[in-house]
């Protein structure tokens, strides 16, 4: 069953000749369980494609149907109300409330739901139990590490059960230990049934996915099914051209050096004749 059907989907940003071209006639379709990989340069079109999904944004042209739904030309309250609902949101800059701890920034979303004070800061905290943020409920975002506040956002995102999760570049500002910390919480989630769509540059982590598609100049070029915890064909092939060139780089590199070293004048080799003849001077001149 497809939770996300794309068709055709164009996005336009400015007027007349001044238009720029975001999205060009993007066709997508994802089904409810996939963790989808999305890579592409900068200016490719992911985050505006995400911003579609996320109903944070709409098509200029083309139709979206998201759980069936078309919901392209639905009205602001109620895609404010199925996005509440239906999809949590992590972000690279984590975008915690300052004055607010942990507690409060998790338990933020069930507010808009009417949900009472009592039982949005239980579920928060279970939530936070569920990342293993238990023993930070009470601190406030300047007291976390960055893997913690990720953590921290992930909870966010999971306090209204949604059934999408939208991360873009979740893992951007984490050192390679919080990057596998939070990449394996999000493989857990999906593993319980998410659908999860990642932005990324880290060719690495989409061994998470199940899923990559490749974006540029605002068109999707490339689609491939992987098994997680394998790196898809195309970015496996991709690495290993990096490396070998690499590799290359590096041997020519040794090369010139070497041959730009400068070369040392090996020392005259001094036969048994030519000692006699040392010899037999020394002797002359005493």
């Amino acid at each position: 069953m497809s939770v996300i059907k794309i068709e055709d989907v164009s996005k336009l940003f400015g007027f007349g000749d001044a238009a720029t071209v975001a999205l060009d006639e993007v066709s997508v379709t994802i089904e409810k369980g996939e963790f989808l990989a999305i890579m592409g340069p900068s200016g490719s079109g992911k985050t505006t494609l995400m911003n579609m999904i996320g109903l944070l944004d709409r098509p200029t042209y083309g139709q979206f149907m998201l759980d069936e739904k078309d919901v392209s030309k639905m009205r602001v309250n109620k895609r404010a109300k199925l996005r509440r609902d239906n999809i949590g949101f992590i972000f690279q800059s984590f975008h915690m409330l300052p004055k607010l701890s942990v507690l409060e920034n998790v338990a933020l979303p069930l507010a808009y739901k009417g949900v009472s004070q009592t039982k949005r800061l239980k579920r928060a905290s279970a939530v936070l139990e569920q990342v293993g943020l238990s023993d930070r409920e009470y601190f406030y975002p300047h007291q976390l590490s960055g893997g913690q506040m990720q953590r921290a956002a992930i909870a966010r995102a999971l306090v209204n059960s949604p059934s999408i999760i939208i991360a873009d570049e979740p893992t951007g500002n984490l050192d390679t230990e919080s990057t596998r910390v939070v990449m394996e919480l999000l493989s857990e989630i999906h593993s319980m049934g998410n659908t999860i769509l990642m932005v990324t540059h880290n060719p690495i982590l989409t061994r998470y996915a199940s899923r990559i598609i490749y974006m540029r100049d605002g068109s999707i070029v490339y689609d491939e099914a992987s098994d997680v915890g394998q790196l898809p064909g195309r970015v496996e092939r991709a690495l290993q051209a990096v490396r070998t060139s690499r590799e290359e780089e590096r041997i020519a590199g040794v090369s010139d050096y070497l041959k730009a070293m400068p070369q040392k004048k090996s020392p005259k080799r001094t036969t048994t004749k030519n000692k006699k003849r040392h010899s037999a001077k020394r002797r002359t001149k005493s």
